[in-house]
């Protein structure tokens, strides 16, 4: 039978904070503005994609403390900071002080594995240790014992006129309860269940069955109903859902075409699983919040979650974020049941 839909609670927006190589602050600015806007309009959380030696946000623990200090109330989250660029012991003392910073509003969302193009950038990142560096999941779980506040150091006390912990200095301890993990495949799904952390699941999936057909919206499913089963809430597990939507209702003749044109270029990827991996890449939805809220409605994921965090299209201009997301506001949101923070 099929599940009843959720009312939804939370309602976010992803950015990759793309930027001009020759002047970089413009678009880090940008992103900002973008931040701020959806604080106005009652956005619950704003989030940021991280990308290394690309011309998109590499420090989005830096743009979260900034973002922190330019707003009061929205939550500032990662999707994702991929752990094997990353110290867990170093990522752990900069969550927890923008955290503190923030009045306890970041989210910080992570994943594993090795870093993209590990062969080239080994050189520069791991020079020493690339050949024993460890990108399972176990460096998800030391930064969560990190952050939880568990020891770092065998050593706590006075020298001198210094005094030391030996735990992660601050501390902020609700930290812990919002660390998420950003998974695509039933084994990550659990395993984030069974450490209490919360899911991010997004457009992209894999097809793990040998056989098809292949549907996006109940591998999706699969994943969210795992991961729930394996963790400590049970169904009160907190999962976010991040589709690319989006919606015309103020759009411009232009801007419609263009939208629609660059859904048409994405659409091809999500018809069958891609490459070694066998990722599913779900549809982009374009059209008016009304029916883009009857797709969702249809969405056999979507109808289990009561969060989303929307992606934003990488390429589009200032001016189309500022429309898509007054109309995510003041249209689709309301459409899905949704009602805006103050």
């Amino acid at each position: 039978m099929p599940s009843t839909p959720r009312p939804l609670r939370k309602l976010g927006f992803l950015t990759i904070g793309l930027f001009d190589e020759a002047d970089p602050r413009r678009g880090h600015e940008s992103t900002l503005e973008i931040i701020e806007l959806g604080e106005r309009l009652g956005f619950d959380s704003a989030w940021l994609r991280h990308r290394h030696l690309q011309y998109g946000i590499s420090s989005p623990v830096a743009v979260m403390a900034a973002a922190s200090q330019r707003t009061r109330r929205i939550e500032l989250g990662t999707a994702v900071i991929p752990l094997g660029w990353e110290n867990p012991l170093r990522l752990a003392e900069d969550l927890a002080t923008v955290d503190i910073l923030s009045g306890g509003r970041i989210n910080p969302g992570v994943s594993v594995g090795p870093p993209m193009h590990f062969d080239e950038v080994k050189g520069a990142l791991y020079p020493d240790t690339a050949d024993v560096e460890d990108f399972s999941y176990e460096r998800v779980r030391r930064l969560l014992d990190l952050v939880r506040g568990k020891p770092a150091s065998d050593f706590s006390g006075v020298q001198g006129f210094e005094v030391f912990s030996d735990r992660v200095q601050p501390h902020s301890p609700g930290l812990g309860r919002r660390l998420w993990y950003g998974g695509g495949s039933l084994s990550s799904a659990r395993w984030a269940g069974e450490h209490g952390m919360n899911f991010l699941t997004s457009s992209v999936v894999k097809a793990e069955g040998s056989e098809g057909p292949y549907d996006f919206a109940e591998i999706q499913l699969s994943h969210i109903r795992a991961f729930r089963a394996a963790h400590p809430d049970g169904e009160e597990a907190r999962v976010s859902q991040g589709l690319v939507v989006i919606p015309t209702d103020s759009a411009s003749p232009e801007q419609r075409a263009r939208y629609e044109e660059y859904a048409a270029k994405r659409t091809p990827r999500t018809a069958s699983p891609q490459g070694p991996a066998r990722l599913m890449f779900a549809p982009d939805i374009v059209g008016t919040s009304q029916e883009i809220a009857e797709r969702l409605h249809a969405h056999a994921a979507f109808r289990e979650v009561d969060e989303v965090a929307f992606a934003l299209p990488f390429t589009f201009e200032h001016e189309d974020y500022v429309q898509i997301l007054t109309d995510m506001a003041t249209k689709l949101g309301p459409a899905l049941g949704w009602r805006p923070g103050v």
